[in-house]
């Protein structure tokens, strides 16, 4: 098969850091064929950097929409244009990438889930955590009962929201700290420890949950914590912190805790997911760190020529954002919330 023609859709830092490396691994398989942003000098240097010619970069995503040898469109925008943005790509007959969430809103992200059965086309959500290394290879160890069965987790991470304000860093972002969309951060953030969590356990049958609220735009709570109980059976505690950081180490992370052992991984770039047994035994796998986006895109292209399936569409994307809502909710209603069971939809 030819190389499969992308356009992306907004060139900030999601395409720059995220993305892009990625695409560049692809290669063989892919080729950016046409950039858009609405700042003109962000586009024209992408259009610079990656050999394009003047006909293939734009302002104006519609009339990029207009190119009839596009196969595929990369959405990467703020949030509050997720769903606006991905319907008018679907109705061109594109098939999509898209970031999550799937919308600002719950109904928007209902309403994204629709697209590709209502226009007939292919759309994977960029989750990484889905894709990543350590999230799939602690999902085959529990699978496995490589530490017996598994009765209980703790979650925990910090993001220190503040600390990267000032910085160049996604947190600096305008969008991010004055968000247009309920839970600001904690959908925006949290919401992949949520889908590592329900990648690993499944669905969720019910959930409540706290919090401290704060007067910073970019949270309505400086911490939450949260009690789950997974469809399956397992319950544990996930807890996340953007108000602050963590300072001891090593970090509390993700301790799985089974029959025969314990599963403990420190975090996302620590690349060792470590094993303790009761009999006192110890093993150490390695993974390598932030492959979920080179992993989600190469999902795509193999769903594309029709050898795989997509991994991560917007009917299981759905489901992490209605854990958020649910989150938001139990807080809210200070009541434990049905969550794949039954939802009943936050109204602020």
């Amino acid at each position: 098969m030819d190389k499969v023609k992308v356009g992306i859709i907004g060139c900030g830092l999601a395409w720059e850091r995220l993305h892009y490396p990625a695409f560049q691994e692809l290669a063989d398989k892919y080729q950016i064929a046409a950039v858009c942003d609405r700042h003109q000098e962000v586009a024209e240097d992408w259009g610079h950097r990656l050999g394009l010619n003047r006909e293939d970069v734009f302002t104006d995503y519609q009339r990029m929409l207009e190119r009839p040898d596009l196969q595929v469109i990369d959405i990467l925008v703020p949030i509050p244009q997720n769903h606006r943005v991905a319907e008018e790509v679907a109705r061109a007959g594109k098939n999509i990438i898209l970031e999550k969430p799937l919308g600002a809103t719950y109904e928007q992200a209902v309403a994204t889930t629709e697209l590709p059965s209502l226009y007939g086309i292919k759309m994977m959500i960029a989750e990484n955590y889905r894709y990543s290394e350590e999230y799939n290879l602690i999902r085959k160890l529990v699978q496995e009962k490589k530490v017996g069965e598994t009765v209980f987790f703790i979650a925990h991470r910090s993001s220190c929201f503040p600390c990267g304000m000032t910085k160049d860093t996604f947190a600096a972002t305008e969008w991010r700290q004055h968000p247009q969309y309920p839970g600001g951060d904690i959908l925006d953030a949290a919401i992949h420890d949520l889908a590592g969590l329900r990648h690993l356990f499944g669905g969720i049958k019910h959930l409540s949950a706290f919090g401290v609220p704060q007067q910073d735009d970019f949270s309505p709570y400086a911490v939450i914590t949260v009690n789950l109980e997974f469809m399956n059976g397992v319950i544990g505690v996930f807890s996340y912190f953007p108000a602050g950081r963590e300072v001891q180490k090593p970090a509390v992370g993700l301790r799985i805790f089974g029959t025969k052992g314990q599963i403990y991984l420190e975090d996302t770039d620590c690349g060792l997911v470590n094993l303790f047994y009761a009999d006192g035994g110890h093993e150490g796998i390695g993974f390598q760190p932030k492959r979920g986006y080179y992993n989600e895109l190469l999902n795509f292209y193999n769903a594309l020529i029709g050898t795989e399936e997509i991994a991560v569409t917007p009917d299981l994307e759905i489901g992490d954002f209605r854990t958020i809502y649910a989150i938001l909710q139990s807080i809210k209603d200070q009541d434990i919330v049905k969550v794949d069971q039954a939802f009943s939809l936050a109204t602020h």
